[in-house]
């Protein structure tokens, strides 16, 4: 699958169309649907893992703009004060408007905002991945090894739920994140608060640009379930 579809300004959205197939296998079905699902998601995280690149690298520019203007602009009056150094105030002057031009720069530009918020959102969408994934298997389980329950198109529905509400809250977690950009690009400034992190803001970076919540290397997925044979009438 290629690269999700991007909407205005580069906001991610899952553009693709739904694949479409024969149900008259529907164990090979809903592993196609299973692994689209999963492509979305993991396009999705990849997306916000890449855009928190460059928003990372200008906050850190103009955060160290700041530091220095700020720096700067305190110890050039001082060493003009006690005679070290002459006729220097003027640039001290200079440095303090620079250290405030880069922190109204950095919140008009949102770019400290901007990439804790890709994230906190890249970090919700692996670890529900994570819990689908797991979700996903239990179903596995359950027509594989445990007495069956229901018909099978009772657990092709189940199934399908799964799916569902997968990706719903995928599309969730990236529609509150857009919410949160239009707000902050509105107003100007900081956002009212990252709520797509749902907790997951004490995280460390490392762990998600590692792939902490990432399918296995040899990417193993879980077997589908089997088909039912038709019930006696």
């Amino acid at each position: 699958m290629g690269q999700p579809e991007m909407q205005p300004e580069g906001r991610p959205h899952d553009g693709r169309a739904f694949p479409l197939g024969d149900w008259g296998e529907p164990a090979a079905r809903l592993d196609e649907l299973y692994r689209w699902v999963e492509r979305g998601a993991l396009d999705t995280a990849e997306w916000y893992l890449e855009d928190r690149v460059w928003k990372r690298r200008c906050a850190w520019a103009l955060r160290t703009g700041t530091a220095v203007g700020a720096l700067a602009g305190a110890a050039l009056p001082l060493l003009d004060l006690t005679g070290a150094v002459d006729g220097v105030t003027p640039w001290g002057y200079l440095a303090l408007l620079l250290a405030v031009a880069c922190v109204a720069g950095d919140r008009f530009f949102g770019m400290t905002s901007g990439w804790m918020r890709d994230v906190a959102t890249a970090q919700a969408v692996q670890r529900r991945l994570q819990a689908f994934q797991f979700d996903w298997a239990s179903e596995c389980v359950r027509e594989v090894l445990g007495p069956a329950e229901g018909t099978a198109s009772e657990a092709a529905e189940r199934c399908l739920g799964v799916l569902r509400r997968f990706t719903e809250d995928v599309t969730e977690l990236v529609r509150v994140e857009t919410a949160d950009w239009m707000l902050e690009f509105r107003g100007g400034g900081v956002p009212l608060g990252v709520r797509v992190a749902q907790g997951g803001a004490g995280r460390s970076e490392s762990a998600v640009s590692a792939g902490r919540f990432a399918p296995a290397a040899n990417g193993a997925r879980p077997n589908m379930p089997r088909q039912r044979p038709p019930e006696a009438r």
